[in-house]
C-alpha cells in the first residue's frame, strides 16, 4: 500500500469538501464572482512567487500550457464560478453532492465517447451513483430548492469533469508543478473578472467569518488542495486519484452540517451513501481494467 498516496488522497478530499462550506460563508457577505477572482489572483500570485523562488520557470510544454488554460477556465472560472453563484440560494451540502458526480461523469464520458471498457460493476456503480443524486434531488425540489441554482451546479460538474480529463498532461512533469498550479489560478482570476465587473456590484460586509472563510478558501482549497491533487495524479494517475472523490459527498455534507447547521435528513444520508458507493465501485472497476 502506498501510504503517502493514501494520506494525500484523504487530505485532498477533506480540504476540497470543506470548500463548499467556506464558499457559502463568503457569498453571504460578498459578490461571488468578485470574491473568486480576488481569491484566484492571490492564490495564483503566491503560487507563482513560491515557484519562482524554488527555481521553477514558465517554460512549460505545449500540452501543459493547453492543460493550464483548460483547467483554469473549466475548474476555476466555470465550475467554481457557477457553484459560488448557485450557493447564494442553495445549501453548501447540496452543491457538494452535485459536485461529487464528477467521477461518474468522467467515467460516463470515457465509456461512451472514448470507448473505454467499463466492467459490469462499474456500470452498476455509475447507475447507482446517479440514482443517489436523483433521490436527493427529488427531496430537495420538494423542499423548495432553487431549480436554477441546481442547474448551475450541474453545468459546473460537467465543466469539472472536462477539466479532470486534462489533468494528466498538466501533471506529467513534476518539475514545474507549483508554477502550473499558480498559472491556472491566474487564468481563472482573469476569466472571472470581466463577468464580475459586468454583473456585480462590489460591496463587501467585512465580518470576521467572511475574512476567515476567504483566507481559508484562498490558501487551503485554493492553493494547497490543488497542489496536492496534481501531486496525487502525478504519483498514482488520474483514475486511481479520482477514487478519493467518493469521500467528497460524505465530507461535504458532514462539514456543512457541523459548521453551518444545515439540515440532514435520512434520505440525504441514504443518498450520500449510495453516491459514495457508486463512485467507489466505478473507480475500482476502472482500476481493474
Amino acid at each position: 500500500m502506498d501510504v503517502r498516496a493514501v494520506l494525500m488522497g484523504l487530505t485532498f478530499a477533506l480540504i476540497w469538501s470543506s470548500a463548499f462550506t467556506s464558499a457559502r460563508i463568503i457569498v453571504e457577505a460578498a459578490p461571488p464572482l468578485f470574491s473568486l477572482s480576488a481569491r484566484f489572483a492571490i492564490s495564483g500570485l503566491i503560487g507563482v512567487g513560491i515557484a519562482l523562488a524554488l527555481g521553477q520557470r514558465f517554460n512549460l510544454t505545449r500540452g501543459q500550457w493547453r492543460a493550464v488554460l483548460i483547467f483554469g477556465l473549466c475548474q476555476n472560472a466555470i465550475y467554481l464560478g457557477l457553484n459560488f453563484v448557485a450557493m447564494q440560494t442553495i445549501e453548501a451540502s447540496l452543491a457538494a453532492i452535485i459536485a461529487s458526480t464528477m467521477p461518474l461523469l468522467v467515467a460516463l464520458a470515457n465509456w461512451t465517447i472514448f470507448k473505454e471498457r467499463l466492467p459490469v460493476m462499474g456500470i452498476f456503480g455509475m447507475v447507482a451513483g446517479f440514482a443517489g443524486v436523483a433521490l436527493i434531488m427529488a427531496q430537495r425540489f420538494g423542499g423548495g430548492a432553487d431549480p436554477f441554482a441546481i442547474v448551475l451546479c450541474m453545468i459546473a460538474a460537467v465543466a469539472l469533469a472536462a477539466a479532470t480529463l486534462t489533468v494528466k498532461s498538466a501533471s506529467s512533469d513534476g518539475g514545474n508543478l507549483l508554477m502550473i498550479v499558480g498559472l491556472q489560478m491566474l487564468v481563472g482570476s482573469v476569466a472571472l473578472l470581466f463577468p464580475a465587473m459586468a454583473l456585480e456590484e462590489l460591496a463587501v460586509d467585512w465580518t470576521t467569518p467572511f475574512i476567515l472563510a476567504f483566507l481559508y478558501t484562498t490558501l487551503m482549497p485554493g492553493l494547497a488542495a490543488t497542489f496536492i491533487w496534481f501531486l496525487l495524479v502525478g504519483r498514482i494517475g488520474p483514475t486511481r486519484a479520482a477514487t478519493y472523490h467518493f469521500l467528497n459527498p460524505v465530507f461535504g455534507v458532514a462539514i456543512a452540517y457541523a459548521l453551518l447547521s444545515e439540515q440532514l435528513s435520512w434520505i440525504d444520508a441514504v443518498g450520500v451513501a449510495i453516491i459514495a458507493g457508486g463512485i467507489l465501485a466505478v473507480q475500482r472497476a476502472r482500476i481493474a481494467t
